[in-house]
């Protein structure tokens, strides 16, 4: 019985150390020996903005002002902003900038999938530049954007999501963001991203299909449509969007969605696990090991109490010790030193209990999972 859990720990181990560690240094490895670079060149195109957005009074008026100074001609600018049946002053701040352009499409309540498929169809931009209300654009981005449209192969062109510096000491957030975002682009340099940024990304009209309703993933699905048309999904480093932090509670609730949403996506497409995802090795290391992460955390701990006596007593002192730092997050004071070493332990905690909570698609209608996101504090 004590070999049979030796085995399964190291297993487990191993497994655990590929998916957070071991896949990303492979990867790291294979962009710098296989790049493929991008024909930048930047040629005028006419462009459609689409703002999906559900109550985003707050940041609206920012956002189209961000739109509206960008370095594109505006002659070759669409910008519409898509009301999702907003109750706040979002609909009234849109009509605002009418005289500037803007055009206004209030929709029913249905999310943003639903309303995206209603918007996309009123457009005529020959790129289409999905956005959210929240974050806003770097003044030379979205020509930057266009420049790698130049090369024939690119269909999805994602920009750089950056968190603003704020009030996120209860959170080590940021740090999981730039592990993220650094995954992405190495992705992008060996072929294609698994889906794009969501809040920030250009596509070619052409290249959009239509979503199913009860979607969670529409930075995942559109994009992948165009992946399988054969087209490359990338980052553009240099087209920044700026974003606002947020605590671990509100990015619970998102990795939630999220993760979940990857799971509905191999229902919708299936082909995600099939030799016609020339990317397959990256998904399986990336996407699926993920949702399988947190069960085999769990499984780890059961199997260690199966171990010889000093290696139990390690294995499970070594666990019980990370989930106690964790736990002390709560209590650790703002700015410390001991803040600084809790908040990773309870970042990682926290995102693996909600990679575990995603199997709820399973169990309840896809839109119950979707929530506000609600900022740590609008500072700069």
């Amino acid at each position: 019985m004590q070999l049979v859990s030796v085995v399964a720990f190291i297993i487990l181990s191993v497994f655990i150390g590929y998916t957070v560690a071991g896949y990303p240094l492979i990867l790291g490895w294979l962009a710098r020996r296989d790049a493929r670079p991008v024909d930048k060149r930047f040629e005028p195109r006419t462009v459609s903005f689409i703002i999906a957005v559900y109550n985003g009074a707050d940041f609206l008026a920012d956002k189209l002002r961000s739109i509206l100074g960008l370095d594109y001609p505006r002659e070759l600018m669409e910008v519409v902003v898509v009301s999702d049946e907003s109750t706040d002053a979002t609909d009234d701040i849109a009509r605002s900038f009418a005289g500037e352009g803007v055009k206004l499409i209030r929709v029913p309540r249905g999310g943003k999938p639903a309303a995206l498929n209603i918007a996309v169809p009123q457009t005529s931009g020959e790129i289409l530049v999905l956005t959210d209300v929240r974050q806003t654009l770097e003044r030379e981005s979205v020509r930057r954007m266009i420049a790698c449209f130049g090369d024939p192969t690119v269909g999805v062109v994602s920009g750089d999501l950056v968190i603003r510096k704020g009030d996120i000491e209860e959170t080590n957030v940021g740090l999981y963001w730039r592990y993220e975002r650094w995954i992405r682009k190495q992705l992008g340099r060996v072929d294609s991203m698994m889906g794009a940024t969501g809040p920030f990304y250009a596509m070619r009209r052409a290249l959009f299909r239509p979503m199913p309703k009860d979607l969670l993933l529409d930075d995942m699905y559109v994009p992948l449509g165009a992946f399988f048309a054969g087209y490359r999904l990338i980052v553009e480093e240099e087209a920044r969007a700026f974003d606002y932090p947020t605590g671990v509670e509100t990015e619970f609730r998102r990795k939630v969605r999220t993760l979940a949403g990857n799971y509905q996506l191999m229902r919708y497409l299936p082909e995600l696990l099939s030799s016609r995802n020339r990317m397959l090795f990256h998904y399986l290391s990336y996407k699926l090991a993920r949702l399988l992460l947190p069960w085999a955390v769990l499984a780890l701990g059961v199997v260690s109490f199966g171990l010889p006596r000093f290696w139990r007593e390690a294995a499970l002192a070594a666990q019980a010790l990370f989930y106690l730092l964790a736990l002390t997050d709560f209590a650790a004071g703002p700015g410390t030193l001991w803040k600084r070493i809790s908040s990773p332990a309870r970042t990682v905690v926290s995102l693996l209990a909600a990679t575990a909570c995603a199997v709820a698609i399973f169990f309840v209608p896809a839109q119950k999972l979707w929530k506000p996101t609600q900022l740590a504090r609008r500072s700069g």
